[in-house]
């Protein structure tokens, strides 16, 4: 998708992901989080807005220990 970031579990459940990418890219991940992957159920979205500060160069999926 072009997006850079990352993705955690929460321990409360909530997923974090912190994407930076074109705005056309970012939207496609927004509207992907609305459903997630097949076995996700997916409550609520919340999106808080940012200015780019091109901090991460991939995007990674940090694992829960």
């Amino acid at each position: 998708m072009g997006i850079t970031g990352y993705a955690r579990n929460l321990q409360d459940g909530r997923v974090e992901i912190v994407a930076e990418g074109e705005k056309d890219s970012v939207d496609k991940l927004v509207q992907w989080c609305h459903k997630g992957p097949p076995a996700a159920i997916v409550e609520s979205v919340d999106i808080i807005n940012e200015l780019y500060k091109g901090e991460f160069d991939l995007f990674d999926v940090k694992r829960s220990r």
